[in-house]
């Protein structure tokens, strides 16, 4: 789609990656760009029009939707992040991250997909991660809710297809935000990956592989994981 006059609906738009994708918007000269948080008072980019979100309340995704019918595209950022191993960690913080980048993910996109038709040509960009594929035992939770949301991007992009709606998942390795500013780790910029997200989406791709681990990643499924 073309992001030029489009309307965007970013969802967890208050920092990291969500407040350069807004940018980004703004910059490429979308005509409205929607900027969500729990909090939109937390909302500090200049242009955008704050709208409160919690993607883990279905009826504050329903009230969003209402407060911006006119939204062409969808980029649903909004995440969450702990360390939660499989078989010894909490089970709640394992629920979190599941209720968030499923579930959450998933209340947003139903209520605004509706709108998405009526308004066609349109968008959705759901942000997930290498981790989708890549799955250390230290950060099992976290995998395993970011391979729900791939299968459940894969699931949305064909219920959709028929309706001129493209569906683009972003996968990424570590960016430098404030959710992971503790781990010692390669960092991408997230600028960088928020212009690489878009031009995805302008060019309807399914997926954007947006570092090299991502690319050797997804490259070698099907093969030998070691």
């Amino acid at each position: 789609m073309d992001i030029q006059g489009s309307v965007a609906l970013v969802t967890g738009a208050n920092r990291g990656l969500g407040q350069h994708l807004a940018q980004e918007l703004l910059r490429r000269g979308a005509a409205k760009v929607y900027a969500t948080a729990r909090n939109p008072a937390q909302i500090t980019s200049a242009g955008v029009i704050p709208l409160a979100l919690d993607i883990n309340d279905a009826q504050s995704a329903t009230a969003a939707a209402a407060a911006a019918p006119d939204v062409t595209l969808l980029i649903n950022n909004a995440g969450n992040y702990n360390e939660a191993t499989l078989l010894d960690g909490s089970i709640d913080d394992i629920r979190a991250l599941m209720e968030t980048h499923y579930f959450g993910t998933l209340s947003v996109t139903r209520a605004f997909a509706p709108l998405l038709v009526a308004n066609a040509p349109a968008a959705i960009l759901n942000v997930a991660s290498v981790l989708s594929w890549l799955h250390p035992a230290n950060t099992g939770a976290y995998n395993a809710a970011k391979a729900a949301l791939w299968a459940q991007t894969d699931s949305v992009r064909e219920q959709l297809a028929t309706h001129d709606v493209t569906v683009t998942a972003l996968h990424v390795g570590y960016m430098d935000t404030d959710m992971i500013s503790e781990l010692t780790v390669d960092k991408n910029d997230p600028a960088l990956i928020a212009a690489a997200a878009l031009d995805g989406v302008a060019a309807a791709a399914r997926e954007v592989l947006a570092d090299d681990l991502t690319r050797h990643t997804r490259a070698s499924l099907g093969g030998d994981h070691t």
